[in-house]
């Protein structure tokens, strides 16, 4: 089955183009997000789209723009749709994975994603190095400091991934979670957006 999916910015109002060029290339059905600019993290019909999708299908979109709303945004889709064996288009690059080429281009993106992942490591545990010189004390047992939630907080809301960070303070992720929200309590300071977002979807 191929699926179409389409993204209307404030900036541009007009989806014929690109619903015209998804037509063309075979989609059976189109999702589409009107009205939402690319830094919008709720994208409804995307979230349908990418439920909807089974091994063999095709994701088709007009433009590697129209799909994700940053690099990292996009190279965590495509990595998750090369797990599941789904197949992706992009008209406009003219990408498509179901070329020998295209198949490349995912490959290149999960090199890519891991070594995003490797840094990420790298300097979450940075941090943590600076924090065992300063005295604070890690450990798998009991409520995380103050300074390990700021820091945590600070990779969070720069886009880290929670997991990752968690296991570098060597707790779960619940537990993260719950700390956050302690010190969220105890100071009165809203949490970021991304931590909020990730909080709900891993509930």
């Amino acid at each position: 089955m191929k699926y179409g999916y389409a993204r209307v910015s404030t900036d541009d109002q007009n989806s014929a183009l690109q619903l015209d060029a998804l037509k063309r290339a075979g989609c059976k059905k189109i999702f589409t997000d009107e009205g939402l600019s690319g830094a919008t993290t709720s994208r409804p019909s995307l979230l349908r789209c990418l439920k909807t999708l089974k091994a063999g299908d095709t994701l088709t979109v007009w433009k590697l723009d129209r799909l994700a709303r940053s690099v990292r945004d996009l190279i965590a889709i495509i990595e998750d749709l090369s797990k599941r064996n789904v197949n992706f288009r992009s008209l406009t690059e003219e990408i498509s994975t179901t070329t020998p080429g295209g198949k490349l281009v995912f490959h290149i993106f999960a090199a890519i994603a891991e070594f995003e992942r490797g840094i990420i490591r790298e300097r979450t545990q940075a941090g943590i190095t600076e924090a065992k010189r300063r005295g604070v004390k890690f450990g798998r047992k009991g409520i995380l400091k103050d300074y390990q939630v700021e820091h945590a907080l600070q990779l969070i809301g720069q886009g880290e991934n929670v997991t990752d960070i968690a296991a570098s303070l060597r707790v779960g992720r619940a537990t993260l979670y719950r700390a956050i929200a302690q010190y969220d309590r105890q100071h009165s300071k809203p949490l970021p957006l991304r931590a909020r977002n990730s909080k709900k979807k891993h509930r």
